[in-house]
């Protein structure tokens, strides 16, 4: 029998897992999302920032122990949708566990974009273990000054 640590922190995950799955089938039941199997299947979320500037907006994904070819991006409706899955290691028969703190298996996470952007030059970078994509704005959602006349 493996000893595992009571995470009260996981808990707290699996619940807002939960309460995401819920609102997330509600509005897929009234077309306001698509169904899909990745959200449904998803374990665990990776930690993401997500930065802007003028240009564009950057979103920085920790994704470590992921292969590149397991990971997923796509643009569609409005956001960006990254996915794929972190494959556990094969344990050997003579090791027993006293603690597994890394979560494996299927992720999903969708972000909603609050501007138009320029969907065909959207880009990944891939190093270790740190997913960046770079979604540049639209030029008629980049700020821009006018001028008041003053009479």
């Amino acid at each position: 029998m493996a000893l595992v640590r009571w995470n009260p922190t996981r808990e707290l995950m699996n619940l807002e897992r939960e309460f995401s799955k819920l609102f997330n089938t509600f509005g897929s039941r009234f077309g306001l999302r698509d169904s899909d199997d990745d959200f449904e299947n998803a374990v665990w979320s990776p930690l993401t920032d997500i930065s802007e500037d003028n240009d564009k907006y950057v979103l920085s994904m920790d994704i470590p122990g992921v292969d590149k070819k397991d990971v997923k991006i796509a643009y569609k409706n409005g956001s960006i949708v990254v996915s794929g899955e972190r494959k556990q290691e094969s344990e050997e028969k003579s090791s027993k566990y006293h603690r597994i703190e890394r979560a494996y298996g299927k992720y999903y996470r969708e972000f909603m974009l609050p501007e138009k952007i320029v969907e065909d030059k959207i880009e990944a970078k891939f190093k270790d273990g740190t997913l960046t994509v770079t979604i540049p704005k639209a030029e008629e959602a980049k700020p821009r000054e006018i001028d008041i006349k003053v009479n």
